[in-house]
């Protein structure tokens, strides 16, 4: 009982020094480490008394076993890690180009709103259209797309719902686009504000079909 309890105890201080070595150095290779410095790797084993000579191969296959498994998640956090990184790096300016969204807007209303066939507000309108498109296309490099709405379905996660109309069309059919929606990447950065269908013969179809219930 004594031994194993000893065992168990050098095990586990092995195996933290082991991969503390790991850790240390991201390249090793367990393979590399030999029988020899397994046994004499923790000075502190040694100074205890315990007699690290007396671990058998079958332990040390156990030990190497067990610093492989711990190898393996080693690398599988760094790849999370390198993956939550780049995901960070890249929508790091979500937050600024958020902010930017409500010049877009105004952009959009003032070419929009800039009719007439006087020469001046023609070049004005033009001048405009050229800004924005200049101005849109910086975004676009860096992330920025616009949610498609038109003969789309509503979707809860890109979508806000501001009005519900009959219609004959099928239900939950976008009609019509009050404020367009934005995404950053993979981010929704403002959702696009909607009229959607309901489908009125369908409702009558279940309005007659209670009715026929009911009879």
């Amino acid at each position: 009982m004594k031994k194993k309890q000893e065992y168990q105890e050098t095990k586990q201080e092995i195996k933290e020094s082991l991969t503390e070595k790991l850790s240390e150095n991201e390249e090793s290779n367990i393979e590399d480490i030999k029988y020899k410095e397994v046994k004499n790797s923790n000075k502190d084993i040694a100074d205890s008394g315990l007699n690290t000579e007396k671990i058998t191969k079958e332990q040390y296959d156990e030990l190497i076993n067990t610093l492989k498994r711990l190898q393996a998640e080693f690398e599988n956090y760094k790849k999370r890690q390198e993956k939550e990184n780049v995901q960070l790096i890249k929508n790091a300016n979500a937050g600024l180009v958020k902010s930017l969204l409500p010049v877009l807007d105004s952009f959009e209303l003032a070419i929009k709103n800039s009719n007439g066939n006087n020469e001046e507000i023609i070049k004005f309108k033009k001048g405009l259209e050229m800004i924005y498109a200049q101005f849109f296309s910086i975004l676009k490099e860096q992330g920025l797309h616009v949610i498609e709405t038109k003969g789309q379905k509503f979707d809860p996660y890109k979508h806000e719902v501001l009005l519900v109309k009959e219609s004959e069309e099928e239900d939950d059919l976008i009609l019509e686009e009050f404020q367009k929606g934005y995404m950053f990447n993979d981010i929704v950065l403002r959702h696009s504000k909607v009229m959607i269908s309901k489908n009125n013969s369908r409702n009558q179809e279940m309005l007659n079909q209670e009715i026929s219930n009911n009879s």
